[in-house]
């Protein structure tokens, strides 16, 4: 036994240990210095873009002669057209006065072409109510004529097949009824179904278009996504929802959440209630499911029963399968509650020596909105400087042979310089966001430490928070740097191994994707670790202010000897932190929901996906959320957008 601990039993204590120690010293001085490197470099880089760069390429929709609508950028003044209108599946569009609304909701004898509109005798929409700017000096500039896109003009199948509307891969494109989001006019559900309804061929036949001509040019096999290539409807339609329901997702799905999440904690930090609550928590989830899987049921009788028939047949079916999958998770939860009775009375005895630290210091639950405060104000710098630096990239137009005509589609590319840059910004977003954590992490241990380690809690309150604030930022920001350098160090690995496998992707080679895959689920299991770890780490910082590597080594150890009491802690404590993200989930979804269908139910296409995103977010952590592509990774799409060039 070493001469500075003494033993109590089958105990080691500090010899001199009496609570959190007093006699502090900053901590990973260096880490510190790094950290402050990393963020003048990264202000240099911003300085840098703002300067080179314009915003407003990436801000605002760009026609397929590389011009920016709605603003003077380039050789044309497009001020008076802000509205791109979408002319083929390859973002090519032209800039126009207004997103069209015609009530007919579709003119199949009108075409939005890359030179104005092209009507026939049958057209009803008129140049007022599609202004199309003037594109005749435009370099790649194409003219339809009736050879070209109206061979029959008096049958919108032949256009629908020509050379110029080519299925959607052409240089022009029908009158369809239109909204905006982001200045980009997006056609309407309706509307394409009115223009299927009478140009669209019998897929059953074997009929060879000029888009299959089309199609093998401009795709030397693995440049264009399904997706790119036509299928990008369903997309539409969720990214239109999201941002018809942006304000219900925002009030709601953030909103209500954060008041339903602040009820929920103050009610639980009081012992009388706090059994009464959880098991109250637990009723409601499993009712409220089964409550929604009735009204799911109701509803779909009523979409039957509605005549004229206002829903399909499939989108009835679904909707009673949604009815019945309710029921099942209302079933499931009983039975997992039922199994989980003991853990979870186990949990409430954990909970109640939290709730009388929370008691003592109120103000510690104010604390994460701080912290989210100042990470949204290093995510709208840092958001500043990507934007302007995603911006410093060249136009170039590739033109792609389709029969007798030739395709402009617009690239953007990047120079290695930049692409290093976006890089680096990205590691700047990792390290700074985990830093941003670790502080937290260390203020929460040294508080609770401080009133867990105190003989006298009276000497307790928030104060105590408030100078656990000062003294963490004080003498512990170097350990926080420390350890959130590693996590974002793993992180840039895995954002690299993902990059790597969406080149696998695009090369389609199965032995790179399986390899890769390996890569990346390994440094997932080593990413969790050290998270763990480090959280570990700053609660040893908290008490005894040791620096972060004797920290990790002391709570490593300490983890080794403990480790079943601190996976039994972990598990049940968790117990409660899941009722209560199921009773949160579940309130706020309901809310959205009936809020979204009463208000602007009948805009939407389907209010399953803002209702997903609002359940994913409030559920589970950036890391664990089931949102993919833009949604979960919008945050590295100027790394992927900087490195797709390549």
């Amino acid at each position: 036994m070493s001469g500075d601990e003494i033993e109590q039993g089958d105990k080691l204590t500090p010899a001199d240990f009496d609570g959190v120690t007093s006699n502090r010293h900053c901590t990973d001085i260096i880490c510190t210095l790094l950290l402050w490197i990393m963020w003048l470099s990264m202000t240099g880089l911003g300085i840098y873009a703002y300067q080179n760069g314009d915003y407003r390429l990436i801000l605002y929709p760009l026609d397929y002669a590389g011009n920016v609508c709605g603003t003077d950028y380039g050789n044309v003044d497009m001020t008076e057209y802000p509205y791109l209108f979408y002319v083929n599946d390859f973002s090519g569009g032209v800039c126009v006065k207004e997103c069209p609304i015609i009530e007919e909701k579709a003119d199949p004898y009108t075409l939005v072409t890359y030179d104005g509109l092209y009507q026939t005798n049958n057209s009803f929409v008129t140049t007022d109510q599609i202004a199309v700017a003037d594109y005749s000096k435009a370099n790649n500039s194409l003219t339809c004529t009736q050879e070209l896109c109206y061979p029959d003009p008096s049958d919108p199948q032949s256009a629908y097949n020509s050379y110029g509307v080519n299925k959607g891969q052409g240089f022009a494109w029908f009158a369809l009824d239109s909204y905006e989001v982001l200045w980009r006019c997006v056609v309407r559900d309706e509307a394409k179904e009115a223009l299927y309804a009478v140009a669209k061929t019998n897929e059953t036949e074997d009929t060879t278009s000029a888009a299959d001509v089309f199609a093998d040019a401009i795709i030397p096999e693995n440049q264009v996504t399904e997706a790119f290539k036509g299928g990008s409807t369903f997309f539409v339609n969720l990214y239109g929802d999201l941002w018809l329901a942006r304000y219900y997702i925002l009030g709601i799905g953030f909103g209500a959440s954060l008041i339903l999440g602040f009820i929920y904690c103050f009610l639980l930090r009081i012992p009388g209630v706090l059994a009464l609550m959880v098991w109250a928590s637990i009723f409601m989830s499993i009712a409220i499911f089964c409550v929604a899987g009735w009204y799911a049921g109701e509803t779909t009788k009523e979409w039957a029963e509605a005549d004229p028939p206002t829903f399909t047949e499939d989108e009835i079916k679904y909707a009673t399968y949604g009815s019945y999958v309710l029921y099942g998770i209302g079933g499931l939860l009983a039975l997992l509650f039922l199994f989980m009775r003991k853990r979870i009375q186990l949990a409430i005895g954990c909970v109640k020596e939290t709730s009388k630290a929370i008691i003592t210091m109120p103000i510690i639950i104010l604390f994460p909105v701080f912290q989210a405060l100042g990470f949204m104000c290093f995510m709208i710098v840092w958001t500043v400087y990507a934007v302007n630096l995603a911006s410093m990239g060249e136009f170039s137009t590739v033109s792609v042979t389709a029969g007798p005509i030739s395709i402009s589609v617009r690239t953007f590319e990047f120079s290695d310089f930049v692409k290093q840059c976006g890089w680096y910004l990205l590691f700047c977003f990792f390290w700074s966001g985990q830093f941003i954590l670790a502080m937290g992490e260390i203020v929460f241990a040294m508080s609770v430490s401080k009133w867990y380690f105190c003989r006298d809690k009276d000497e307790i309150g928030n104060r105590t928070v408030i100078s656990s604030v000062f003294t963490s930022m004080w003498y512990h920001s170097g350990t926080a740097a420390f350890g959130s350098l590693l996590i974002a160090i793993i992180k840039m690995i895995r954002s690299f191994i993902a990059y790597m496998q969406k080149k696998a992707e695009e090369m389609d080679s199965s032995i790179a994707k399986a390899i890769l895959c390996c890569f990346q689920c390994c440094f997932w299991c080593m990413e969790k670790c050290m998270k763990f770890l480090n959280k570990n780490a700053y609660i040893q910082t908290a008490i005894f202010g040791t620096a972060f590597c004797t920290s990790a080594k002391e709570a490593f150890f300490l983890i080794l000897r403990n480790a079943m009491r601190i996976a039994s802690i972990t598990y049940v404590s968790g117990g409660v932190m899941f009722v209560g993200k199921v009773f949160i989930t579940s309130m706020t979804t309901g809310l959205a929901y009936i809020a979204m269908v009463q208000e602007i139910g009948d805009e939407m296409y389907s209010t399953i996906g803002p209702l997903c995103f609002v359940a994913d977010e409030e559920m589970f952590d950036d890391d664990q959320m089931y949102a993919q592509g833009a949604l979960k990774t919008w945050v590295i799409s100027i790394v992927l957008m900087l490195n797709t060039s390549e």
